[in-house]
């Protein structure tokens, strides 16, 4: 387990990335950061016929990031202006410098809602893996912003309305079992670079997970959330969507967790429907729609022709 933990994270959602549609307007490389001689970017695919909501896309694996075979995700084929994020990578970039990466984006897609012809308060956010941790960190942690900043954009607010994202990383201290995290397991001591120095030492560590899990901010007021999930996941163990799913409820939050039974770290083939399912999530959300199969807001599970065990 902890050799096939020391990979974790490193790959970007696997599920296909259909080509956008000839009708889609694609506007790239524009700029939502500057910062440390860095510049941070994203690319807008506007769908011929927009239905006036947001998907922000969040290209990660194991919190790196890059340009490569960027794609809307197929959300355009649902009417979602797609805005696909490219945040600063790690080790160069700690994950709670990451986290600040993203929020900008939201921050700035939210002021740019007149220009890209979206409401700024239907906006979902989507990744996986690492994608899907800091599409849970959004959705936990969002803030209405400075009022006092310089940058207008930094008085806008970095909260999301809807998150649909698969296999996120949800709790980083107990990463299987309770504490274990503390103790060799799981991204704190495979992943110790993304976090940066301060985990060198046992106060650190434990500060440093506990402000970089999800699952330690769960609150009623947090966006509907939808999990898929595989229980034959090497990298990210199906207890982290549990156990979220099961403290989001205790708070009177909306969460369910699809479970694809045999299914590893991405790469099943029914993942297109999952993503079908999401897209629903979404309209239903950010729309209104309702969708044919009612959602549970619980855990369920589905077969997968996934070999493996859990």
């Amino acid at each position: 387990m902890r050799t096939l933990l020391v990979c974790l994270l490193t790959t970007v959602l696997v599920s296909a990335q259909p080509a956008p549609a000839t009708d889609v307007t694609r506007v790239r490389d524009v700029i939502y950061q500057k910062r440390d001689g860095f510049t941070l970017t994203l690319d807008v695919f506007k769908p011929a016929k927009p239905n006036g909501a947001a998907i922000i896309k969040i290209i990660s694996g194991g919190w790196n990031s890059n340009h490569n075979g960027i794609g809307d995700g197929g959300w355009t084929k649902a009417g979602y202006t797609t805005f696909v994020v490219v945040h600063g990578s790690q080790p160069r970039f700690h994950i709670d410098e990451i986290v600040t990466d993203v929020q900008r984006a939201v921050r700035f897609v939210r002021a740019s809602a007149a220009t890209y012809g979206i409401d700024p308060d239907k906006i979902g956010v989507t990744g996986g893996s690492a994608g899907g941790h800091l599409s849970l960190m959004l959705a936990v942690k969002g803030d209405a912003g400075n009022a006092k900043a310089t940058d207008p954009v930094d008085r806008t607010s970095s909260a999301v309305n809807a998150v649909a994202c698969f296999y996120p990383p949800t709790d980083f201290i107990s990463w299987i079992d309770e504490n274990d995290g503390l103790n060799g397991v799981g991204p704190l001591a495979t992943r110790k670079p993304a976090f940066g120095p301060k985990i060198e030492t046992p106060e650190g560590m434990l500060a440093m997970g506990k402000a970089l899990s999800p699952i330690n901010f769960i609150a009623k007021t947090q966006p509907p959330i939808y999990i898929v999930q595989g229980d034959n996941d090497a990298l990210v163990h199906y207890s982290q969507a549990l156990r979220f799913q099961s403290k989001s409820a205790a708070a009177g939050a909306t969460c369910e967790v699809l479970i694809r039974e045999g299914a590893g770290h991405g790469g099943w083939k029914e993942m297109g429907e999952d993503n079908a399912r999401m897209a629903e999530w979404f309209d239903l959300h950010l729309l209104g729609k309702q969708p044919k199969k009612p959602f549970t807001n619980g855990v369920s599970k589905l077969p997968s022709t996934t070999p493996g065990k859990k």
